[in-house]
């Protein structure tokens, strides 16, 4: 595996494999890196000759209360998976390689609607900062096929309105959400829970899997997203949402007809971890 931190270095490679006509998949992470993004790499390698991953803890999407400098980086740790996983190139780039202005003046892009609500509504500005150092990142790697997790799941719909509306030419895929035995969903802030915490923490997957049969059994969104917030508070948490959405985010008109897709969100505070997660389903 070959890890760059230059772009002359970056464009220099992708360039010659495409010259040998060789596709390329990119996953870009933040790091402190898990078997869920191992995962990733591994299905992009499914989907092209050669295998792109990002490392970059991008300042633009930490809102005031999010301490940019305590992110936790394991640079050694996360090349090792990576290498393991069949990553062919490492792009890490610096803050001034990403920013060259600086992060404070740098061109941003909004994504309106999408970003607005849930996530959105609790962390202002971090949208911006995520579909902002995503389009530098496609724009640097250029790739065939891009990767991200469906546990991100508001993220995942920010890229997509974002590919599409600026015609970025790549095809993005969404890899399954990776769970742990009791169906806690992989995720780096996993390793905050103390013990305690780690044994409830699973009540956010049982309570995915409750909205998901009290909407099919035929009750009310709001009668469902209720007792969803209320059986997390019992348990323990601090809840910030727990909604219902259709797969773009939109509500669910009153009275709508039963078929369709749905997703039930989540997102609570456990201790000082905050946990989100989500699970897709038919009606």
């Amino acid at each position: 595996m070959l890890t760059v931190d230059q772009l002359g270095a970056l464009r220099s490679t992708l360039q010659a494999w495409r010259a040998s006509g060789h596709s390329v998949a990119f996953v870009p992470t933040m790091g402190n890196l898990h078997e869920g993004h191992h995962s990733l790499i591994k299905l992009a390698r499914e989907r092209a000759d050669r295998v792109v991953a990002s490392v970059f803890v991008n300042p633009t999407q930490f809102g005031p209360n999010e301490d940019f400098s305590r992110y936790p980086r394991t640079p050694e740790a996360d090349a090792e998976g990576l290498r393991a996983s069949g990553c062919d190139l490492l792009w890490r780039p610096s803050v001034e390689t990403m920013y060259p202005y600086g992060a404070e003046r740098t061109v941003r892009i909004a994504v309106p609607g999408v970003t607005e609500t849930l996530e959105g509504a609790h962390r202002p500005g971090h949208f911006d900062g995520v579909a902002t150092v995503v389009a530098r990142l496609f724009n640097q790697v250029r790739p065939d096929v891009a990767v991200f997790g469906r546990k991100d799941y508001q993220q995942l719909a920010v890229i997509r309105y974002m590919v599409r509306d600026l015609a970025f030419g790549l095809e993005l895929v969404a890899a399954p959400t990776r769970r742990e035995a009791d169906g806690l969903a992989m995720s780096s802030r996993n390793q905050y829970l103390s013990d305690s915490e780690r044994a409830r923490a699973p009540e956010i997957h049982r309570a995915l899997q409750a909205m998901r049969e009290a909407v099919q059994a035929g009750q009310g969104r709001e009668a469902v997203e209720a007792a969803a917030a209320r059986r997390l508070a019992e348990a323990g948490f601090e809840v910030d949402y727990a909604a219902l959405r259709r797969p773009d985010l939109s509500l669910p008109e009153a009275g709508e007809p039963g078929d369709g897709e749905r997703v039930a969100l989540i997102a609570a505070r456990l201790g000082r971890t905050r946990l989100i997660d989500n699970l897709e389903f038919a009606v």
